[in-house]
Parts: structure tokens; C-alpha cells; sequence
């Protein structure tokens, strides 16, 4: 039954899909965005599987966006914390949370300068957020901040090689000069010209990188490094649906070589990268 809020929530999140709707699949993308929260099964698996039992955990979720998982999170009983930047969004995760008579503390503030305490959060987790932020290396020292040590951080962060960009949905761009592939994308028709977006959006403003580079960073930040698909690739749990690629991958895994094929497509195919930030000095 659709209540006030779900209308509410429609109208609030709306304005903020428009610049999509070139999507073939933009109905069903937008129904994923209206009930974000039911659709988090393999975060929540991830973080269970950094950090064990979610319940009683204190979690900040960073660049927390429409606030499926901060929702998610709470249901599964964490002590959730949400921060973000738009002030819009803040007001859509609370309408989220209301959804399910939630409350916890929103925050409206940027990354690089959180105005929480030290060492305060079992786990952070920061999805889709560095490649839109002003200063990447700051909001990674702020992440190291915020956690106890052996504390995990689990981030995402775009292949600054990447062959399908994950926010255009365009091969090839990131091969070529930012202002090819800009009027490439120009072109094309899907820029976020007309949205309610305002900065950290076009492809030269956006933080992209390469792994080696990202994980050297990482680590001099205090974090040791694991990267979860290759740790999810090695304990068989990265699946492919495409049987070509199912056989391919059972060929390399019995020469051998899977973990090196894994690697090589990482640096030069791979869009985004996922990793597990555990801070040092438990």
C-alpha cells in the first residue's frame, strides 16, 4: 500500500533522477532508487563479512546519498550515523528512515572536515563518494580519524582506466583527453546539464585512479589494504552470468592464472574498485 510518505519520499528523489532518464532501464532504476533499502543484501554481506554480526555496531555511513544503506544498516540493527553533503538528501533519508519509525543522527557536512569525534566508529563505509568529493586524500585522512583502530573503512572508488565509465555508461572515454571524452559525452546527450546537480559532476572534476596509486595512499594513511572482489574471486563467490566468461575463468583457475587475469583486467578494464580499509594499530 503506498503510504504519504512513499509519495513524499517519489517527490523528494525525483528532481534528482531526471538526468538519467536516457536509461533503458530507467523505470526499474527509478523503483531501486524509491526503495534503495530493499536492495542492499550484498553490502550487508560485505560488511558481515569485514566485521562479523552487524547489530550494536557504530557505523558512519559517509557520503550516505538517498540513505538505502543507512536504512538498511539500521534495520539489521546498527548504530548507524549517516553524514552527507546535500542537504537535500539529508531530508530524503529522513523520510527513508521515517518509512520505518527510524531515527538516527543525520549529518550535513563535507567529508574533508567531519564534525565527529576521534576513534569514534567501528566501521565506516563510504560508497560511491571519492571520486565527487574536493580533496579525496583529506576525506581518507578524516575516515582514518573517525575509526578505532582495527576499525574497517569499505570504499569504492572509480578505475581511472575504465573501460564501461561507470557514471556515463560509455565505452572507451576514460582511454581518451578529458576534452574528447566530455564532448563525447556532450554529444551523446548525457551530460547532467539541467539537474539539480551543482559541482563534482563533470567527468574532469571527478577523482578517478589507479589502484597501485590508491592503495599506496591507503596505506600511508594507516590502513591496510584488501581489495573484496579479488578476495571474493579467490573464495569463489564472484560468479559471472555469462557462460563465455564462466568457462574462460574455469580454464584460468585450473592453469593458474585466474588471480593474475584478475589483476591485469583490474588495472585496465575494470571499473571500480572495491576495498576493505582495516586502520592499523589494534
Amino acid at each position: 500500500m503506498t503510504t504519504d510518505i512513499d509519495h513524499q519520499l517519489a517527490a523528494a528523489i525525483d528532481p534528482w533522477l531526471q538526468h538519467m532518464t536516457w536509461r533503458r532501464d530507467f523505470a526499474a532504476w527509478r523503483e531501486r532508487r524509491l526503495r534503495q533499502e530493499r536492495y542492499q543484501d550484498e553490502r550487508l554481506a560485505q560488511v558481515r563479512a569485514a566485521i562479523g554480526e552487524l547489530r550494536g555496531a557504530r557505523m558512519l555511513d559517509l557520503g550516505a546519498g538517498m540513505g538505502g544503506f543507512a536504512v538498511a544498516a539500521a534495520l539489521a540493527g546498527a548504530r548507524v550515523t549517516a553524514c552527507e553533503y546535500n542537504p537535500a538528501y539529508c531530508q530524503i533519508i529522513r523520510l527513508r528512515a521515517a518509512r520505518y519509525n527510524l531515527r538516527f543522527p543525520i549529518v550535513n557536512a563535507a567529508g574533508e572536515s567531519l564534525p565527529l569525534p576521534s576513534a569514534a566508529f567501528d566501521l565506516v563505509v563510504a560508497w560511491d563518494v571519492l571520486e565527487h568529493v574536493q580533496d579525496p586524500v583529506a576525506v581518507l585522512r578524516e575516515i582514518a580519524r573517525v575509526l578505532r583502530p582495527g576499525g574497517h573503512a569499505l570504499i569504492t572508488a572509480i578505475n581511472r582506466r575504465a573501460w564501461i565509465d561507470p557514471h556515463y555508461h560509455m565505452r572507451g572515454i576514460n582511454w581518451l583527453p578529458r576534452p574528447v571524452a566530455e564532448a563525447l559525452i556532450e554529444l551523446r546527450g548525457r551530460t547532467k546539464r539541467g539537474a539539480a546537480f551543482r559541482d563534482m559532476q563533470r567527468l574532469s572534476e571527478m577523482h578517478y585512479f589507479h589502484y597501485r596509486d590508491l592503495v599506496q595512499l591507503c596505506e600511508r594513511l594507516g590502513f591496510a589494504v584488501t581489495d573484496l572482489r579479488e578476495q571474493a574471486l579467490l573464495a569463489g563467490q564472484l560468479p559471472s552470468r555469462r557462460p563465455l566468461r564462466r568457462a574462460a575463468r574455469a580454464l584460468l583457475r585450473r592453469v593458474g592464472l585466474e588471480r593474475a587475469a584478475y589483476r591485469w583486467q583490474r588495472s585496465f578494464y575494470t571499473g571500480m574498485f572495491e576495498l576493505d580499509l582495516r586502520k592499523e594499530g589494534a
